[in-house]
């Protein structure tokens, strides 16, 4: 983790003992959270039956005021999301002048988000841009082309004998973005359930998609602010298998 032109004031203990995954605080001040999130949280709450343990009922247990920040009630103080399986960097916004100013800068592309993603066979070029527009269907993302831009960069940095580790950066912010950009070049991220064809290709031992959010920067009150995330240990386990 790396923190540049800020003063954090340390995280507070969270008394949640009863939540079964709990995110890790890693960074916090007046203004935001930085949470690695782990694999298996879902982020939010859909709607006021649905009850089960989120990121969010974890950050309100221990930040009670952030119930009130934000848009809307389900997910207060929520400025981009993750899915599930995914893990790794969010920043939550602890204030609504926060809040705003992050999502501007997210709809601004302003953020810089980074991310390690397994994807199964060789992909060819070491480097490239996937720029296939998508539109959100329900729950899942599909390729169209009157669909909304979409642009997704990649860089190889490992090669495995059926798998290529990759970098990716997302330069928009679409629902399943990288795992719907990847499948559609063929190369579909290891243990993708939901878009990973009929293959499915899954390295021994895992059993969630390979995809981890270690990178995030951004810019808050003048002051720069970046952060980085190691490989969980399932992720770090299934490359030393291969």
């Amino acid at each position: 983790m790396k923190v540049i032109g800020s003063n954090p004031i340390p995280p507070t203990k969270s008394g949640s003992a009863h939540i079964f995954m709990n995110p890790k605080i890693i960074y916090e001040d007046e203004n935001v959270i930085v949470i690695d999130k782990p694999a298996g949280l879902t982020v939010h709450a859909s709607d006021e039956t649905h009850k089960r343990e989120t990121l969010v009922s974890f950050l309100v247990e221990h930040h009670p005021p952030l119930k009130n920040i934000g848009e809307n009630a389900f997910r207060p103080g929520i400025v981009h999301r993750l899915d599930k399986e995914t893990s790794g960097l969010m920043v939550v916004a602890k204030n609504n002048e926060t809040f705003f100013d992050l999502k501007k800068q997210f709809q601004e592309r302003k953020i810089e988000k980074k991310y390690i993603a397994l994807v199964s066979g060789a992909v060819e070029k070491n480097e490239g841009i996937i720029d296939t527009p998508l539109i959100k269907t329900g729950t899942t993302t599909r390729v169209v082309a009157h669909g909304k831009l979409a642009i997704t960069e990649y860089k190889v940095i490992g090669r495995y004998s059926g798998y290529t580790l990759v970098e990716v950066t997302p330069k928009t912010g679409r629902q399943h973005q990288i795992r719907v950009h990847f499948t559609s070049i063929n190369h579909p991220l290891a243990c993708d359930k939901l878009y990973g064809r009929k293959s499915k290709k899954c390295p021994a031992g895992l059993t969630r998609h390979f995809l981890h959010a270690y990178h995030l920067k951004f810019t808050l009150k003048n002051a720069l602010m970046e952060f980085e995330s190691e490989l969980p240990k399932d992720l770090a386990n299934a490359l030393k298998m291969l």
